[in-house]
Order: structure tokens, then C-alpha cells, then sequence
């Protein structure tokens, strides 16, 4: 297996690695939206559609899906629409009853702004719908950014670094006057399969978190820098007997009907 991307762009097929790991975290979240107004669901940060079923199953109405990944949106099935868009731009042709957003706003800065523009998009009574990763401070995301800043100083500086995602009473203060809001956590501990090439945590990271990293680094530099990260994950998350790996993985939800 290469050791770096084939493109800039996200990798579907290496993302639904993990399908299932990453859908139970939006039927979570899904869980808590209760009823909504008259107007579209769109699923923000869509990806290759992960949670395009459970959202047509749970509301049965015209479905949006939104990307800034050309390569996502096109594998992603079951939405009336698909936009390739800016999260941080994005703005609906008329108000949306949901907007939905699974491990999608980690990626993007400035929450404490973007989070409020977000539900000012919303139909009166809808309903905006928040998962995000955060793991930024775990070793399996500590390690890249020590690992790459020691081994190529000259590309990466985390010396100012700060976690894109903020502690859950960060977000409940700036929603709680934007109408009713639910914020909480949920430790996942992760059972990874084992891999007969790299560590299990690699195969997970390598299409989400390294992505930013392994795009920086030429082939030999990516090996080399994959190598390393392996050691290091071995002593922070042992394999079991059968070659599986305990993973545990921390995420932030809210809620908000505006």
C-alpha cells in the first residue's frame, strides 16, 4: 500500500473502511432531533453519504446533501440534491428544517461564529444538528503533529497548535440563547480490526486525521513518517491476542431547535 493519498481530495473507499464506526455516532445524534417544520433536511459535510438512509428512513422528505469534496459527492447516494460547497459560505436557497453535521465541522475554524450562522440558516423550529471528533489531544492525533514537526520541522509548526473543537459547555454557552439546546459527550472505545500492514489506528486515521500531513510529504518521507507513527502507536494501543486494537474515541454532540 502507498504510503501517501493518490490525490488531495477525500479517499471514499479508504473512509467506508470504517463505515460502521463512523455511522453509530450519526444515529446517536440522530436519536435526539424530535419533530421538525415544514422545509428540506440537509445533511452538512456529507461525505460519501453515510447517514443518507437513516436521514430518508427517519424524515422521508427532499434530502440535500452538502461537500466541498467533488469525489465524495460523487459516490454519495440517496439525496434529491448534492452541492459542492464551502461549509463556512454555504448558505440554502430557503430555510432547511435540519441541518445535519457528522465529523464534518472539526474541519473548519472559528466555531464560536460559524456554529450561530449556522442555525440563523434554520426554518423557525428547526432543528441544528452537531457530532465532531474530539480526539485532537488522544495520542492517535497527538502523535501525527509531534511525529511530523520532529521530522520535518521546515513543513509543520504546531508550537501555537489549538484543538478545532472546543470543550462541550464551549458550545452550550454560545447556543444557549439561540433557543433549546443539548450538549454532551460520548466516550466510544473502538474495537479496530487487525491489519496485516500497519497499525490498526493507522488504518483509521490515514483517511481523516494524516490526510493534512501525508499531503505535505513526498513518497519517501510519507513511508518513512508512517513508519514512525506505527512504533509509536504500538506502545499507546497495544494489540490484543487476536491482533485487534482497543481504541478509545471521544466525540462532542449538541443539539439546537431555534
Amino acid at each position: 500500500m502507498s504510503a501517501k493519498p493518490q490525490a488531495n481530495d477525500w479517499n471514499p473507499e479508504a473512509y467506508a473502511r470504517f463505515r460502521g464506526l463512523r455511522l453509530r455516532p450519526a444515529l446517536d445524534l440522530l436519536a435526539q432531533v424530535g419533530d421538525l417544520p415544514a422545509g428540506d433536511v440537509v445533511d452538512l459535510g456529507c461525505g460519501n453519504g453515510a447517514a443518507a438512509e437513516a436521514l430518508t428512513a427517519r424524515f422521508g422528505r427532499r434530502l440535500v446533501g452538502v461537500d466541498a469534496s467533488p469525489t465524495m459527492l460523487a459516490v454519495a447516494e440517496g439525496y434529491d440534491a448534492k452541492i459542492e460547497a464551502d461549509i463556512a459560505t454555504w448558505a440554502p436557497e430557503s430555510p432547511p428544517a435540519l441541518i445535519f453535521s457528522n465529523a464534518a465541522l472539526q474541519w473548519l475554524p472559528d466555531h464560536p461564529h460559524l456554529i450561530p450562522r449556522l442555525a440563523g440558516l434554520l426554518a423557525k423550529g428547526g432543528w441544528l444538528a452537531v457530532q465532531m471528533p474530539m480526539q485532537s489531544m488522544a495520542p492517535s492525533h497527538r502523535f501525527l503533529r509531534d511525529i511530523a514537526a520532529s521530522m520535518f520541522p521546515a513543513l509543520f509548526d504546531f508550537a501555537g497548535y489549538q484543538p478545532p473543537v472546543q470543550r462541550a459547555e464551549d458550545y452550550c454557552v454560545w447556543l444557549r440563547d439561540l433557543g433549546e439546546v443539548n450538549v454532551w459527550e460520548s466516550l466510544y472505545v473502538q474495537q479496530l480490526a487487525a491489519s496485516d500492514t500497519l497499525h490498526p489506528v493507522q488504518a483509521f486515521t490515514r483517511s481523516t486525521a494524516m490526510r493534512p500531513i501525508l499531503e505535505k510529504l513526498t513518497e519517501p518521507e510519507a513511508e518513512a513518517f508512517c513508519a514512525r507513527y506505527d512504533a509509536a502507536l504500538a506502545a499507546a494501543y497495544p494489540l490484543q491476542a487476536d491482533g485487534t486494537v482497543l481504541f478509545p474515541f471521544r466525540r462532542v454532540f449538541f443539539t439546537v431547535k431555534v
